[in-house]
């Protein structure tokens, strides 16, 4: 399924970026320890640990800060310059997650920048390379489905 590509309207992001950093970092952290914790081995992400990470969603003006540990990521805050930091739109950060866009050509089309140390972000894509990850059915997750389910539920539940 190709999805269109989308555009945080200015106004929701204008709203997000005034947000505090270190509670999205939270639930960022918590996600990807959900999405990665059980499919990416530890000893695969040891070269970052204690590395800062700072994620950039250009078009949301969201940011994202964390680290990596033993225990898997956690959030820290974004008051030191991450060692490694990545900015991409919300459209090519999920076409990177469900591998529809490779990472070297949002690169080099300067749709995805890495600043910081890069040794680091190839150390990162390397590792989310090397992972199998599962299929994804995003279409899923639209309203429309997602709606559709909750009424099923909803309408089942007292039977």
């Amino acid at each position: 399924m190709n999805l269109p590509v989308f555009k945080f309207p200015k106004p929701l992001a204008a709203a997000l970026s005034r947000l505090p950093d270190y509670p999205p970092s939270l639930l960022f952290s918590k996600a990807l320890n959900l999405a990665l914790g059980r499919i990416i081995k530890p000893e695969l992400l040891e070269p970052l640990h204690g590395k800062r990470i700072g994620i950039h969603v250009s078009d949301a003006g969201l940011h994202f800060c964390f680290t990596v540990a033993r225990s898997g990521f956690s959030a820290c805050r974004a008051d030191k310059t991450p060692d490694l930091s990545i900015s991409a739109s919300a459209h090519d950060f999920l076409q990177l997650a469900m591998r529809k866009e490779d990472p070297d050509a949002l690169f080099f089309s300067r749709r995805l920048v890495v600043e910081g140390d890069t040794e680091l972000g190839l150390i990162a894509k390397n590792t989310l390379d090397a992972v199998e990850m599962p299929k994804i059915e995003f279409s899923r997750l639209l309203p429309g489905p997602l709606l559709e389910k909750a009424a099923i539920r909803l309408l089942t539940a007292g039977h």
